[in-house]
């Protein structure tokens, strides 16, 4: 089994899939095993189609979503997902989700960490998560928190692309191709039928995003996700791989 390995910590059950769902599936097939973690179900926020119809209850959204994203997490080839069923608008983050994330950090020990941008004016679930994430991290690199643990080292964390990035203060500068699994993405952005509308609407950004990265670059991309980097690169050289 691969020691590689990734973590992406999503405010909602949708979120991995639509802004990461290509770095996840890249990675899953070059052996990394990626553990997602779904904060929420977005079962009030974000499923406004499930609720339209008649008869419906919290508990029957929150299934809903979450076997959505399990299917796309299938999909893209992660290795575990879980979801912690802390709400949505506003999410809830207490102090013992906090100390789950944590063990889950140290647990996974990931290579790198995807998560929200630092600002969103149109969802406040995902700077809170944004903080949580990064706050999780610094906590499980402390020798003092469970002495005797292993501390988790220094992975770096990208943050993936708010819904509206031009009011966000989101400054991509990692521009990733995923034209070698961007039938998967579009596959995992399928299962989510409870937020149909929004499907066109990333298919729009992977395309704008693959023709920066194809700019950027000395290959033909035509699909691509952006990534803004929190801390600076530490590299053995400023070669890029051939």
């Amino acid at each position: 089994m691969s020691d590689r390995t990734a973590l992406v910590v999503s405010a909602h059950s949708a979120d991995f899939v639509w802004r990461a769902g290509g770095a996840i599936a890249l990675h899953a097939a070059e052996g990394v095993r990626v553990t997602v973690v779904c904060l929420s179900y977005g079962e009030r926020g974000e499923s406004a189609k499930l609720w339209r119809q008649p008869g419906m209850t919290l508990a029957k959204v929150k299934a809903s979503r979450q076997a959505e994203a399990e299917a796309a997490a299938r999909v893209l080839g992660v290795h575990d997902i879980q979801f912690f069923d802390l709400g949505d608008y506003p999410i809830s983050l207490p102090e013992t989700a906090l100390f789950r994330l944590v063990d889950l950090y140290r647990a996974v020990r990931p290579g790198f960490v995807l998560t929200h941008s630092r600002e969103d004016p149109h969802n406040h679930d995902h700077p809170a998560v944004h903080d949580f994430a990064l706050h999780a991290r610094i906590v499980a690199q402390a020798h003092g928190h469970n002495p005797g643990e292993a501390v988790l080292g220094a992975p770096p964390v990208f943050l993936f692309e708010p819904h509206q990035p031009e009011q966000c203060r989101w400054n991509p500068n990692v521009m990733l191709g995923i034209d070698a699994v961007w039938e998967q993405k579009l596959a995992a952005i399928h299962c989510m039928t409870g937020q149909e509308h929004l499907w066109e609407y990333y298919t729009r950004v992977a395309l704008q995003r693959g023709a920066q990265a194809a700019r950027n670059s000395a290959h033909a991309i035509t699909y691509g996700e952006a990534y803004e980097a929190v801390f600076p690169h530490v590299v053995r050289s400023l070669m890029p791989p051939a």
